[in-house]
């Protein structure tokens, strides 16, 4: 749960502010779309090595970007 520390005489647009950078910083949104369907780790770490791959040819100038 995220708590904001907000004064009396604060403006609820300053709250609000610190409310939504707080909330990206905790990346709250991305675990609930990566909760939304399991995932096997055999993918997971299949999805991991194929991006490693991509990167890696991307480093060696073999495929441009």
């Amino acid at each position: 749960m995220l708590i904001i520390d907000s004064k009396d005489c604060e403006n609820i647009d300053k709250a609000l502010k610190k409310y939504k950078k707080k909330f990206e910083k905790a990346k709250i949104l991305l675990q609930l779309r990566e909760r939304q369907a399991f995932v096997k780790p055999s993918v997971r770490r299949r999805g991991q090595v194929l991006k490693a791959i991509y990167k890696q040819k991307v480093a060696n100038g073999e495929i441009e970007s």
